[in-house]
């Protein structure tokens, strides 16, 4: 069975990669899923009490890349990155979201011509002073299969010129982890 590896770094990643992980998982278990953890968010708070409570199992790879500016954590993302796909040679590489983990792993599977999976495609701002709005575009366009969360963001797909066969709307997997721990979420009575 093809192996698919699911790239995460931060908080968001997290959220975002469950559902589609899960059911990846529950579709047929011979599928080998590779979870690399970049440490990009890597403490406690930021980290771990997500993977825990959102049932994601413990990553096979954590690559402690920490703080510093884009520019490093990227770098250093994409070197460790690069050596986990060059071991396992996964089929497909799947990125969730904007950080500086989602551009370097899928800029590590592009140079490597591993197919990418990026999950919230043609999301925008629109404000070209944010990082993560690089983040977004350049994965979007080093992608070969765009999961798009809204018709605006496959319009926004579209726009950029992206063919429309790589563009698959199926909605927002933020949504999906919302409505999957809502319960326990709400058993806690956080008021």
């Amino acid at each position: 069975m093809p192996r698919v590896c699911f790239v995460v770094g931060a908080r968001p990643n997290f959220m975002k990669a469950e559902p589609a992980f899960r059911a990846l998982a529950e579709r047929d278990e011979r599928l080998e899923l590779l979870l690399v953890h970049t440490g990009q968010h890597y403490d406690e708070e930021m980290s771990s009490v997500f993977i825990d409570e959102l049932g994601l199992p413990k990553p096979d790879v954590f690559l402690s890349v920490g703080s510093g500016t884009h520019a490093e954590q990227t770098a250093r993302a994409l070197v460790g990155v690069e050596q986990v796909l060059l071991e396992h040679v996964p089929a497909l590489v799947v990125v969730a979201g904007d950080v500086n983990s989602t551009l370097a792993a899928a800029l590590a599977a592009s140079k490597l011509r591993i197919p990418v999976a990026h999950i919230e495609a043609g999301l925008r701002s629109f404000d070209e002073s944010m990082p993560e709005e690089a983040n977004r575009r350049l994965t979007d366009h080093l992608s070969q299969i765009l999961l798009a969360h809204s018709d605006g963001a496959t319009k926004n797909l579209t726009r950029e010129g992206i063919d429309p066969r790589r563009i698959h709307l199926v909605g927002n997997t933020m949504i999906d982890s919302v409505f999957r721990h809502l319960p326990e979420a709400l058993a806690r009575e956080p008021w």
